[in-house]
């Protein structure tokens, strides 16, 4: 029984040095990260393999495991720029992007766990100033918001392409000019669009008085074949066939033969 203690301690040490031992090299990936592996005694970031994948691993004590989300993440970014007449313009702009996850290695080794705020952000500035700096005010509160916002993207993925991340998408959400630079664009537009207006106006006044003009004159020139048409003989045939029909209703009448002008019947009586 004397021996007893002198046996369990070691038991205990060794016990709480697995605990130790285990704690350290545990490892659980959660769900949208992955892990680079660091091999303290072997060549450092490991970069020809895949990165750890979510879940529960075991790795050396002496070597350590840098944690990265490889889901779709945004960044949200506030910038002064120019216009191409030198107006200072406030843009509001957010990124949609991930790690490559098969690069994962080589972003932590060459740009450390800063890349957003060493690689990504510098480069939305950059195509940011370069893109807002060919369009003028005006262009950049009404008409060329779409355009802006996808050359923006493509500049700044032209940067980041190669420096292993992946931009998804580049999102203007607001463009803000000076206040008078503002309001007068916005009395631009205003007398644009009355112009516009009694532009439309005038055609289609313009369109009414040729419509009146064509549709009298096809009145004039149906007037003058019609009467170009008629001769003495014509007005005699049909004051006949006129009599013809009157005679044959059941009102009373007197017809005179003969007596009208151009010899025509007159009728007279008629009830």
């Amino acid at each position: 029984m004397d021996k007893l203690p002198k046996i369990a301690l070691p038991i205990v040490i060794a016990i709480v040095a697995i605990i130790i031992l285990i704690s350290k090299s545990a490892i659980t990936i959660n769900s949208g990260e992955a892990g680079v592996l660091y091999r303290t005694f072997d060549n450092g970031v490991v970069t020809d393999e895949p990165p750890l994948g979510e879940g529960f691993h075991v790795v050396a004590p002496w070597n350590r495991v840098f944690i990265y989300e490889v889901r779709q993440q945004e960044l949200y970014e506030r910038m002064s720029v120019l216009s191409s007449n030198g107006l200072d313009i406030k843009l509001e702009a957010s990124a949609w992007f991930q790690p490559q996850f098969e690069n994962l290695g080589k972003l932590h080794q060459e740009k450390s766990e800063m890349y957003k705020e060493r690689i990504l952000l510098p480069a939305i500035r950059s195509a940011a100033r370069s893109v807002v700096g060919r369009y003028t005010p005006e262009q950049l509160y009404s008409s060329k918001r779409d355009a802006i916002q996808h050359e923006i993207f493509e500049e700044t993925k032209n940067i980041v392409d190669d420096q292993y991340i992946q931009l998804n998408e580049i999102l203007v959400r607001d463009v803000t000019l000076p206040e008078t630079i503002k309001a007068a664009i916005e009395r631009k537009l205003k007398q644009e669009q009355e112009s516009l207006e009694y532009e439309f106006r005038l055609v289609t006044a313009q369109k009414e008085a040729q419509k009146q003009i064509i549709e009298a004159q096809g009145k004039a020139d149906a007037n003058r074949i019609l009467s170009e048409s008629l001769n003495e003989k014509i007005l005699q045939d049909k004051g006949i066939e006129a009599t013809v029909k009157l005679s044959e209703s059941p009102n009373s009448k007197v017809i005179v033969i003969g007596s009208g002008k151009s010899g025509l019947p007159i009728i007279l009586g008629n009830q």
